[in-house]
């Protein structure tokens, strides 16, 4: 009988889990579609209805949500989904043009070769999916089929893919989801990655950088052109 018991704890530890897993996956994915808005007020008892889980599970999901900075905790006022406001894009922003084009220029000096053609094969991929939006919007899944996540894991720096693959991830991919749907912005931005994966097969570490430097930077440009309208 103590065996029978310990076993159902271990699968309803198991479960819970799972649970929390799934849900920590499910708010993941609505705060960065924008589906929960940025500054929402996280009320317990609303998500736990919205996404059919119990409270222990669900404080387990925000905690890990708060771990990555997509849910913050604010004095006197609870936790909240974060609100990326133009100071906090722009330092984002900032970081990743110095971070990114140093990952481009390491990869230019270290990527295998098997890897850089699964590079182009991936931007093939990437181009199909434009496609179907008609050229509107290019987002990409987080990963190892997201372009930058690919440069950054290349560039074999651990303090690098701390920063780019670690807890910053999920911000960076708020903020590149922005301009990624402006208008023109998606075949411009594929360009400059096919772009920047020439420049690496060719071994060009100086241009691969600057090619990134300049991909990044020109996405923020858009970004604040869109905080500026919001604004007007």
């Amino acid at each position: 009988m103590p065996e029978t018991v310990s076993t159902l704890g271990a699968d309803d530890a198991l479960e819970s889990t799972t649970l929390a897993s799934r849900t920590f996956d499910s708010i993941k994915a609505d705060i960065i579609g924008g589906e929960l808005e940025q500054g929402t007020k996280i009320v317990e008892s609303d998500l736990a209805l919205k996404y059919g889980i119990s409270r222990g599970p669900l404080r387990e999901a925000i905690h890990r949500l708060e771990q990555i900075k997509l849910i913050v905790r604010v004095p006197h006022a609870g936790s909240r989904v974060v609100t990326l406001d133009s100071k906090m894009m722009q330092d984002i922003y900032i970081a990743r043009e110095s971070l990114e084009g140093m990952a481009a220029r390491l990869a230019a000096r270290l990527m295998p070769e098997d890897e850089i053609r699964a590079l182009s094969e991936l931007l093939d991929q990437h181009e199909a999916t434009i496609g179907k939006t008609d050229g509107k919007a290019y987002f990409q899944r987080e990963g190892d089929i997201d372009f930058h996540y690919r440069i950054a894991a290349a560039s074999r720096n651990q303090w690098i893919l701390e920063h780019l693959n670690g807890e910053l991830y999920q911000l960076i991919r708020m903020c590149r989801r922005q301009s990624g749907q402006f208008p023109a912005r998606a075949q411009t931005a594929l360009d400059q990655h096919r772009q920047i994966a020439a420049a690496i097969a060719r071994r060009d570490q100086e241009l691969a950088e600057i090619l990134m430097r300049r991909h990044i930077s020109g996405a923020w440009e858009i970004v604040k052109k869109i905080l500026e309208d919001r604004h007007d």
